[in-house]
């Protein structure tokens, strides 16, 4: 598989290519129509969630590193930071009942029978398993994100024209013309 072409600000820094002035010039302008040119904003609910925001900042901080910080990819991004948030509440969760497992080891003498303790655990056992299972359900959403808005800029590098637009030749459209 070939390798996407690289976008003109990385054209023009290197300093060295075999596109010219014009071609580079035609690049930059069809990269800059992709873009919306507003900074990319975050959602009420994002900045409401602490965890949702410090990854919304820590991802906008990226973005805007490679000058994709662009409003276009908003909602995915407040998605992805949501997800994120739950996901981690999920494994506080999970730590939670695994601590309650714990305890209940240490307080296995006070039950009055052996099979009111291991319905007990069996329980708690089965709540860390549900969590896990929505847990994993929210890191497939979340990688689907993940590719979809790599593939997203990806995409968006790869379709932008790397020639400039063909001239026509007179002589061939008198030809045409002729026939």
């Amino acid at each position: 598989m070939a390798r996407p072409s690289k976008p003109a600000n990385v054209i023009k820094f290197e300093k060295k290519s075999h596109r010219t002035k014009r071609e580079l010039a035609t690049r930059e302008r069809a990269e800059n129509s992709l873009l919306t040119g507003r900074v990319m904003r975050e959602f009420a609910e994002t900045k409401e969630n602490k965890i949702a925001h410090i990854e919304f900042m820590r991802i906008a901080k990226l973005l805007k590193a490679i000058e994709k910080n662009d409003d276009l990819y908003a909602n995915s991004i407040n998605r992805y930071c949501m997800l994120h948030a739950e996901t981690v509440e999920i494994q506080h969760q999970k730590e939670y009942f695994w601590n309650q497992v714990q305890e209940l080891e240490e307080k296995q003498t006070e039950f009055e029978s052996i099979g009111e303790y291991y319905g007990t655990v069996s329980k708690l056992q089965k709540g860390i398993l549900d969590l896990d299972k929505q847990a994993q359900s929210k890191r497939s959403m979340m990688l689907a994100i993940e590719k979809e808005n790599v593939l997203t800029i990806a995409s968006a590098l790869r379709s932008v024209p790397k020639q400039p637009g063909e001239k026509k030749n007179p002589l061939a459209e008198a030809l045409a013309d002729e026939c």
